[in-house]
């Protein structure tokens, strides 16, 4: 039981996800290599569809599987091992002519809303996720766990600077959309026919200045005023949401 009790730390050069629809969107996906799945009977039984018969598994008790993983996380009876996903370069997910959006974080590096906003672009048919490979977290079994599966569906990739690749978007054709507060267009009027960029910022700081100034507009979500904002990955569902009843 590597790592120790509470770590979720998994061997060098590997990740570690637990959770049955993170682990079986891993195991379902083909990019990914496996190394071990340690899982209760009841976990393996849980699992949509059969394993290999040659594939590694070290059955366990729960008590055992919790040592595996981060402090109170809710394995499900199911942790794997496998490598990390293969990074991916920006324009290989450029595509304006599908109309699908691209969502781009400044700077969001809570793994819980990360993952959380992965969920919510595979729902609303996001073509990618863009990050700045510095400021996000890594892809681990929290990410994981709060995608429930998106992070094996939607293609995230890690920029080394951001405002670079919003220059490369317009250059595609996406007309990028800043989230903020303080914009006077709500949303919904800011909304063009064709591809959108949608760019999230930090919460509480929200974007950084060079990176507005990377967007082609700035628009809010219209909420009422007793409220100052919303969780950013509540209003990042919400933007996904109003662009894909856009397109219809």
């Amino acid at each position: 039981m590597q790592g120790g009790r509470g770590s979720g730390r998994a061997s060098t050069g590997q990740v570690r996800l637990w959770g049955r629809h993170a682990v079986e969107a891993a195991l379902k996906n083909p990019a990914r290599q496996h190394r071990k799945l340690w899982a209760t009977r009841d976990g393996v039984a849980s699992l949509d569809g059969e394993l290999p018969a040659d594939f590694p598994v070290e059955y366990a008790d729960t008590p055992d599987l919790d040592r595996l993983v981060a402090r109170d996380a809710p394995h499900q009876g199911l942790v794997l091992e496998c490598a990390p996903l293969e990074d991916l370069h920006l324009d290989e997910v450029l595509d304006a002519d599908n109309g699908r959006p691209i969502l781009v974080l400044d700077q969001v590096t809570d793994p819980h809303n990360v993952g959380a906003l992965l969920r919510s672009a595979a729902a609303f048919g996001a073509a990618a996720l863009v990050t700045q490979d510095r400021h996000a977290p890594p892809e681990s079994g929290v990410v994981a766990k709060s995608a429930s599966g998106a992070l094996e569906l939607v293609p995230w990739v890690r920029v080394v600077n951001l405002a670079r690749a919003l220059e490369q978007m317009a250059e595609a054709g996406y007309w990028r959309i800043g989230l903020a507060g303080e914009a006077d267009a709500v949303l919904a009027d800011a909304l063009p026919a064709g591809p959108v960029a949608l760019v999230l910022g930090a919460e509480g700081e929200g974007m950084r200045h060079n990176i507005a100034e990377h967007c082609d507009a700035l628009a809010r979500l219209p909420i009422a005023p007793a409220m100052e904002s919303l969780n950013v990955s509540n209003a990042g569902a919400i933007a996904l949401y109003a662009i894909a009843a856009r397109n219809g």
